[in-house]
């Protein structure tokens, strides 16, 4: 089935501009819903208000140039603007942006910073930033509801590849960098650089926490899938699969499956409490052998996402297709065109799937359907055990199973 489009964001162009310097290598949306973010570009990142990107959508049908006469949003000045309007701000971050991060603070999550009360910031319930990563190795973070800058971490050698905020408010964090490493940041401690995560042989190209924080997951060249115990900044464990550079990974909701991307052609979901794959999604038929496995680079796969419902994972590849699965099923249940897609991501909501390709954003509705009682019922068990102890649960062999993906 062919996915319904939503809309697009087009870049602004001139007669002038290189198309080699328009990749839009990330797109993001706020926790919250109220803001999607996403790279134009030479060094440009463009903050919408998410909600007047679909009223835009409904009134003037999918097409919407970004900077289109008539429907060009209203802009929030960094003086006197009201915080509880999202406005549209356009930054430059001073380089070309790879990565891009929305984190909101929680006051009750307390900074690991025992002198708190020296900090230049004072994060309350309202705040929302946004951290850039880019070509020259810094990180800024912003202020999304003026679009100033904050801070300027410069730790890293080289490209910031990826970044990821903990999903529990506090502030905390991670980026991947082509240096090879991983650094953890304390943004309520005014970006202190707590830890150095060390062990890739090569470019970290990805990662993703966990949705109660306490696993991070990195992904980079050499086939490497590595598991983080947060709160010990020590490794978990590697998960070994992947027959190519692994570009992209991502948790399920209630945290129970791992989604991985890689060159291999290949997507893999994963039991990461015990390193199991569960499922594999192909995008080349027959699937190249192991030995041939990086030779196919039109079927590259570049980023996978999971979808709110934790039933559907989207997919993107250099085939030019956009690709809808459902965790229990081999083929694609939806797919969509989409030429030189290098990022893709869902909406707060799930309810529809964001693509970047050359500096511009297209949406797709993601497929509906209402979860089962079944289904809810186990992603509200998985939430809080992890497979070790799910089973040891005195339970009947196909619910274990079902409880643990494997039907």
């Amino acid at each position: 089935a062919r996915s319904r489009t939503v809309g697009e964001l087009l870049a602004p162009t001139s007669p002038f501009d290189k198309k080699c310097g328009r990749e839009n290598w990330t797109v993001a949306f706020a926790p919250d819903g109220s803001y999607l973010a996403w790279s134009q570009g030479h060094r440009i990142v463009k903050l919408v208000p998410w909600a007047q990107c679909l009223n835009n959508f409904l009134l003037h049908g999918t097409k919407n140039g970004a900077d289109a006469a008539g429907t060009r949003l209203p802009r929030q000045s960094s003086e006197g603007g009201h915080k509880n309007k999202p406005c549209e701000h356009i930054i430059d971050c001073g380089d070309i942006v790879w990565s891009l991060a929305f984190g909101s603070s929680v006051p009750e999550k307390q900074s690991r910073c025992v002198n708190i009360e020296w900090h230049r910031f004072q994060f309350g319930q309202d705040q929302l930033l946004l951290a850039t990563g880019l070509n020259n190795g810094r990180i800024k973070i912003w202020d999304v509801y003026t679009g100033k800058l904050l801070l300027n971490l410069m730790d890293h050698t080289e490209v910031v590849r990826d970044l990821t905020f903990a999903p529990d408010g506090s502030l905390i964090l991670v980026s991947a960098s082509r240096d090879k490493t991983l650094r953890v940041w304390d943004l309520k401690d005014d970006g202190n650089m707590m830890k150095v995560l060390r062990g890739h042989p090569n470019w970290v190209y990805g990662c993703a926490f966990s949705p109660d924080s306490s696993i991070l997951c990195s992904v980079g060249a050499s086939k490497a899938v590595f598991l983080w115990d947060v709160d010990k900044y020590s490794m978990l464990r590697k998960l070994e699969g992947h027959h190519n550079d692994v570009v992209a990974c991502e948790f399920s909701p209630d945290g129970a499956l791992l989604a991985t991307a890689s060159y291999d052609t290949r997507v893999y979901v994963w039991d990461p409490h015990i390193g199991v794959i569960l499922r594999e999604f192909g995008h080349l038929f027959p699937p190249p052998t192991p030995i041939f496995a990086g030779g196919a680079n039109d079927r590259w796969v570049r980023s996978v996402c999971f979808s709110h419902d934790g039933l559907h994972v989207a997919s993107l590849a250099d085939d030019k297709m956009v690709r809808f699965w459902r965790i229990d099923e081999e083929y694609p249940v939806q797919v969509a065109p989409l030429n030189n897609g290098l990022c893709c991501t869902f909406s707060t909501d799930g309810s529809v799937l964001a693509a970047g390709q050359d500096g511009s954003v297209y949406f797709w509705a993601t497929p509906s359907q209402v979860s089962s009682l079944q289904h809810l019922c186990r992603m509200a068990i998985r939430r809080v055990m992890p497979t070790s102890q799910v089973r040891n649960l005195p339970i009947p062999c196909k619910v274990l199973e079902f409880l643990c993906y494997q039907v």
